[in-house]
Parts: structure tokens; sequence; C-alpha cells
């Protein structure tokens, strides 16, 4: 399990539909820190999430489908090593 970072942006009715509430406590459970933000362009979140390789796959994965209310069109994902400067995972903005 080596530590990593993704990246994502998330388009789609994600913006007013708790997408971001539920990206903290589906991270939060994978044990995993970073951010995740509403976009300024109202149709997309945006996220960076840091920690075990398994547990950002199983992330990824989930934003896919998102919570209920939602409706993922697409996922932008990037990977690369962790940075370590999170301490856990919250809400930012822009």
């Amino acid at each position: 399990m080596t530590d990593g970072r993704l990246s994502a942006r998330v388009l789609g009715r994600v913006q007013g539909v708790g997408f971001r509430w539920w990206v903290v406590r589906e991270a939060e459970a994978l044990g995993l820190t970073g951010w995740v933000m509403n976009h300024e362009d109202e149709r997309s979140v945006e996220l960076v999430a840091e920690g075990s390789t398994s547990a950002l796959d199983r992330l990824e994965q989930l934003l896919h489908d998102g919570p209920p209310g939602a409706r993922v069109e697409h996922v932008e994902v990037t990977r690369g090593p962790a940075s370590g400067e999170f301490r856990r995972f919250g809400i930012s903005r822009p």
C-alpha cells in the first residue's frame, strides 16, 4: 500500500445535491486526507485526496456514481505522489 494522491474533477449535476459532504464522509471512512470544493463553473466539483492506493482506488470508483440526487456525467482523474500536506479531509472554497 503506497501513499499517493488523487486529483479529480467531477462534472454533471454535482452542486446543490450534497456531493461535497458525501465526498467528505466517504474519504474520512477510507482514511484519506485532502479537500473537496465546488468549482466556479457551477457544474463540477474538484477534489484532492491522499492516502493508500487501495483507498484512492475505492474513492475513484465511488465518484462515478456519487450520492443519491447527483448525476455524474464525467470524472477526470490524475494520480501522483502524496505531498503529506493534509491532516484531515474537509471542504474548501474556491
